[in-house]
């Protein structure tokens, strides 16, 4: 796994943005310049291509921030470069020789034969950087202009905040101890008349279904929060419950997509536009996402034909099911019995005092609940949590004395939506095991389903075919799904 001390290993570095910056890569670029400078080593943060910054927020950036970012079109013999926020191989960054080269990126791969770490879940380049630096004990308290500078870097990248999905991304957005009066200056200096020209010409090459109720409008190149200004003003046009803002850049498309209808989570349906292309996610009303060229170039369609073909395909590729009131056919599905299998539970009085109004952050996404003796978080073999009541949990579990590991991608966490104050889930679980009383009634799914849970009639839970619709033996109204990957672990038929 790469870290960041793996490069003190080195003494002379250029760290090089992608041409044409925006505030995501300087950022991230000027977050390792000075991690770099602060362990003694030599450090050039440097960007190439036919043309030097313009764009007034960005300028304003590196003068308010004093970031030291260079223009260069050509280098003496390099030591080690950092690439950030780009790879070789994409259409948007000058290749430079040298000895040794790093990555540090969030797009897709474009090959497999680097040194570094590409996460393409996550929706900046700065939380990747910002996660490096923790897993470091760097210290963003003496060094405020890089928590500012990665606190706009990432909101710039994902609309506002809009288009995050990773838990990673939250944390970083609401960890920061940023200037506020800086990112509010840079925010109100972001669009110029250009743009404002550009969101104008956008409106007029659109695609609308109103029986449908959705809209996809193609915009020019432009920075991504621009796509998120445009589709905000259009999901505000009569008729359209669904939209989707799209425009090229160096190496793909990238989204901006908007939902006012709870049968629709835009996180969700950018996951689907963007399945097998690219990458995609963020909040049930605004979320964004990416497609490579080469992935549609592969599938012999034009952006503006697979953007409409793919959406006529979401509209129409799944079941709903309202757990209140619903029609499934239980003396159908077969039985399913939880196995004895050790897992955690925490109670939410036990971490925020009681009527908290509470977020579950987890892989899976964010979850709101309110704290009471009442209701308990299970936490499952993957990390994913979910709430259940006192006296279900004491008819279903069996608390155990001795701890078991676990080892999640991402520990789950407990946000105070009060005070902002964030606590891992885990420091306040015990383990616990089914009393093997626990029976379901489950059948795999065949098409994409959506379930509104007797918990949360305002947010579905998504399921695809492999995975499982249940239900409580003992309580028909609590349907929920269960993933693929998990339910042959946790369940077994009777």
């Amino acid at each position: 796994m790469f870290t960041l001390s793996a490069l003190l290993n080195h003494d002379n570095f250029v760290i090089q943005c992608h041409n044409y910056p925006d505030a995501d890569t300087i950022a991230a670029g000027f977050a390792l310049y000075l991690y770099l400078k602060e362990n003694g080593k030599n450090a050039r943060l440097i960007y190439s291509g036919n043309a030097k910054i313009t764009k007034a927020n960005l300028l304003e950036m590196i003068n308010l921030l004093s970031i030291p970012i260079e223009y260069a079109r050509e280098m003496p013999p390099i030591d080690t470069l950092v690439l950030v926020d780009c790879q070789y191989g994409e259409r948007n960054v000058e290749k430079l020789d040298s000895a040794n080269t790093y990555v540090i990126d969030h797009h897709v791969e474009v090959s497999r034969n680097y040194t570094g770490v590409i996460n393409n879940h996550l929706g900046s380049c700065s939380t990747v950087i910002w996660d490096l630096l923790n897993k470091e004990g760097f210290d963003f308290k003496k060094y405020p202009d890089i928590s500012t500078a990665l606190y706009y870097g990432s909101y710039t990248d994902t609309s506002g905040f809009e288009e995050i999905a990773h838990p990673l991304d939250k944390d970083m957005r609401d960890g920061l101890k940023f200037s506020q009066h800086i990112v509010k200056r840079l925010r109100n200096n972001n669009l110029s008349l250009s743009e404002l020209e550009i969101a104008g010409e956008a409106f007029s090459r659109n695609t609308v279904n109103k029986a449908l109720g959705y809209a996809i409008f193609q915009a020019a190149p432009c920075d991504p929060n621009i796509l998120g200004f445009i589709s905000d003003l259009a999901l505000q046009t009569e008729g359209v419950d669904v939209c989707t803002v799209y425009n090229e850049n160096n190496d793909g498309y990238k989204l901006s997509m908007r939902s006012c209808i709870r049968e629709v989570m835009a996180n969700d349906y950018a996951r689907f536009l963007t399945e097998g292309v690219g990458n995609g996610g963020g909040h049930k009303q605004k979320a964004g996402g990416f497609i490579s060229k080469a992935a549609i170039a592969q599938k012999e369609l034009s952006i503006s034909e697979y953007m409409e073909r793919r959406t006529e395909e979401y509209f129409g590729s799944y079941d709903v099911i309202m757990a209140s009131d619903h029609d499934l056919k239980i003396s159908e599905m077969k039985k399913f019995k939880k196995k004895k299998r050790p897992v955690y539970y925490a109670k939410t009085a036990d971490i925020f005092k009681k009527e908290t109004p509470l977020t579950i952050r987890t892989l899976e996404g964010d979850a709101e609940v309110e704290s009471s003796d009442d209701i308990y978080l299970m936490i499952g073999i993957e990390g994913e949590v979910y709430p259940i009541k006192s006296e279900k949990f004491y008819r279903s579990y069996r608390v155990l004395d001795v701890a078991h590991d676990y080892n999640f991608e991402y520990p789950p966490s407990v946000i105070n939506r009060i005070s902002t104050e964030s606590v891992k889930i885990m420091g306040f679980a015990k383990p616990c095991i089914s009393t093997g009383d626990v029976y379901i009634y489950a059948a795999p799914l065949t098409r994409n389903t959506k379930v509104f849970t007797i918990w949360n009639e305002d947010e579905y839970m998504a399921g695809r075919p492999g995975d499982y619709v249940a239900v409580r033996a003992d309580d028909h109204h609590d349907v929920y799904i269960i993933r693929g990957d998990i339910f042959s672990g946790t369940y077994g038929e009777v």
